[in-house]
């Protein structure tokens, strides 16, 4: 039946065409009858060709007017395949009628036709060899009896004529066939796994889903991607990923047979399986479950290639086909953000598709594409949260970005943030912060505000970026002197250190020479070791605010000696501390006897507009912070979702 997928549109555009000509050339019969007086047996003849011609009009419209499935395509196919055996055939009953007259121009035109409809059989019927061949020999075989019956040399020489012209017709029908079926093959099945493809794919899943609209029956997709395939061809060539990619695709279809499903290759470590139907949405996801976790299972087991032991895990995801009306490639990438979604959760899972995911999705989506026009929009804004010394002075600040979209409203920088990250927008978006941040601080210098630090926090990716330190320069060299240069600081996460270390190392240290301190911002979170401390040109750490929080509970006392323990390390290293997230008195008594060197959180002052800090600056000077924060109290005790970065 599946290689026959591509012949029924090739097949239904021929019938309008046969129905035409036959028609048409049936009324140079009417007119001979006409005018050898025989008028009745070709109208009768004729008559019979219009039914056979309306029988074949009905299988085109029925082709058109039903969405049917494979196996009502198969069926409809078969149908086709008599009428056009019966439409081929009815020409042979006028040749046999005209020559057994005695009027040879009769014969002649019975010969001519006959051998016309032999050619026209052989073309149409091209991509049915079976039929084909039948039709042929049906045909051509009342021709050769012919010959042979005029019992003359030069009949019995036509009769060979005729056995040769069959055999080359049958030749050139052969011929087409097999380059049918090849390109058919090439077109609906992948060269390497020599599984179906995508194209193939997807016709199998709109065939799924009209089976399933009359059966109202349950179908599941899963989406394979094999993790880190891609460092194995990076690694040990192509040719060995091209083997381990066989090998998935044997165990795939091994196991698809057991289960009675279809496996296809998507594209590069991609892969797809459809289910058959289920009675019930449960028995339906309980087989998909089921399937997806023995196909894992067979995925990680080893391979031995050219020497090579390999192991390969997979990330599956999981969608559930019970809306009939929706398309093939809408399920597709349904099942693409399940599978997605088990890679960002540490690969070698299986998630299934569900209407929450959707709309994390949707709104992850919503956001990547209006922050394409935020910066334009002047959506983005900066706040400045203070920071303080052991004495309660205001001695710096922590540039923090906000997003108000016109269209979502306020967004979270712990949402919008990684997205950025993610589509490379961090790096206008960097640019931006920066910009707005070296202008501020220029405008307070001029006002008569002094700190000694501003920190703006920067992104791997825009370290590692080519134009980075270039365009960073630039900055500096348009708003800054050299000594306010060395009032800036840039932190950096740790979780990114271990990525490129001597890359890192070495543009960290092309902005140090340029005047720029660093802070490792999170620290404890991440990947931080006693090496990168020492590696890296840093010059402060800032500790976690999930380890200050602990600080509240006197009977905590191993979260109190990892707080020390830090700060221990910190001033071996000789590197100054930041305290991020204080919000008690008992959390900033502790931090000042330990001698924290920078303290700031909500205990002294929420993120403050450019205004609303030129105000807390000058009221903190003169009455030291906390007791003069009677104008910002209401946000010192502010919910905690609403104090993210």
């Amino acid at each position: 039946m599946l290689d026959n997928m591509n012949f029924y549109n090739f097949m239904h555009k021929q019938i309008l065409v046969v129905i035409a000509l036959f028609v048409a050339t049936g009324t140079g019969y009417i007119y001979m009858g006409y005018l050898y007086s025989s008028f009745l047996p070709e109208i009768l003849w004729y008559m019979v060709l219009l039914g056979l011609s309306f029988w074949g009009y009905r299988l085109h419209r029925v082709f058109l007017d039903h969405d049917m499935s494979m196996e009502k395509k198969e069926k409809w196919l078969h149908q086709l395949q008599y009428f056009l055996f019966s439409y081929f055939s009815l020409w042979t009953i006028m040749f046999v009628m005209y020559a057994t007259r005695s009027d040879m121009e009769l014969h002649y035109i019975g010969i001519a036709t006959q051998l016309g409809v032999i050619v026209v059989s052989a073309t149409i019927l091209a991509s049915q060899k079976k039929l084909a061949v039948i039709t042929l020999i049906s045909l051509m075989l009342p021709l050769m009896i012919y010959f042979i019956l005029l019992g003359e040399f030069f009949s019995y020489l036509l009769a060979f004529f005729t056995v040769v012209l069959s055999g080359v017709l049958l030749y050139a029908a052969h011929n087409t066939f097999s380059y049918l079926i090849k390109s058919q093959y090439q077109a609906y099945h992948d060269y390497l796994t020599s599984l179906g493809n995508r194209r193939y794919f997807i016709e199998l899943l709109d065939n799924s889903m009209k089976i399933q609209k009359h059966d109202n029956k349950y179908v599941y997709l899963l989406l394979i991607d094999l993790d880190h395939f891609k460092t194995i061809n990076d690694s040990l060539g192509h040719d060995i990923g091209d083997v381990l990619l066989r090998e998935v695709a044997q165990r795939m279809s091994s196991l698809a047979k057991e289960q009675n499903n279809n496996v296809s290759r998507l594209g590069g470590d991609e892969f797809c399986i459809l289910s058959s139907g289920y009675t019930t949405k449960e028995e339906c996801l309980a087989s998909a479950t089921y399937c997806a976790n023995k196909l894992l299972g067979a995925i990680k087991e080893s391979y031995t290639i050219e020497g090579h032991h390999l192991y390969v895990s997979a990330s599956v995801g999981v969608s559930i086909i019970s809306n009939s009306e929706m398309q093939a490639n809408t399920f597709i990438k349904e099942a693409d953000i399940a599978m997605y979604e088990a890679k960002a959760q540490g690969r070698d899972g299986i998630i299934i598709f569900n209407d929450d995911l959707s709309k994390r999705v949707e709104r992850k989506l919503e956001i990547e594409r209006l922050l394409h026009f935020a910066i334009e929009n002047n959506e983005m804004s900066l706040n400045y949260q203070p920071q303080f010394n052991r004495e309660n002075e205001v001695i710096g600040c922590e540039v923090l970005v906000r997003w108000h979209s016109e269209k979502l409203g306020p967004v979270s920088s712990d949402e919008f943030i990684p997205i950025s990250e993610q589509t490379g927008f961090i790096i206008d978006l960097g640019y931006d912060i920066l910009e707005k941040s070296l202008k501020t601080f220029k405008n307070w210098e001029e006002k008569g505000i002094h700190l000694q630090q501003m920190s703006i926090n920067i992104s791997m990716r825009q370290l590692f970026h080519s134009m980075f330190i270039s365009d960073a320069k630039k900055l500096f060299d348009i708003y800054l002197t050299e000594e306010q240069r060395s009032k800036i600081v840039f932190e950096i996460t740790e979780t990114s250190g271990a990525d490129d270390m001597q890359h890192l190392i070495t543009n960290m240290n092309i902005l140090k020479d340029y005047g720029i301190r660093f802070s490792m911002d999170d620290f404890g979170t991440g990947y931080s070791s006693l090496s990168y401390l020492r590696q890296l040109p840093i010059n402060e750490i800032k500790i976690d605010k999930s380890f200050i929080s602990e600080l509240n509970n006197p009977d905590q006392d191993e979260d109190r000696r990892i707080v020390q323990t830090i700060f221990d390390i910190a001033k071996n290293l000789r590197l100054n501390i930041v305290a991020e997230g204080v919000e008690t008195e008992e959390q900033r008594k502790f931090l000042v006897e330990n001698k924290c060197d920078i303290l700031q959180g909500y205990y002294f002052s929420k993120p403050l507009k450019e205004h609303e800090f030129e105000q807390f600056f000058f009221d903190a000077r003169e009455h030291k912070v906390p007791n003069s924060l009677a104008y910002f109290k209401e946000a010192t005790y502010a919910s905690a979702a609403s104090r993210s970065k």
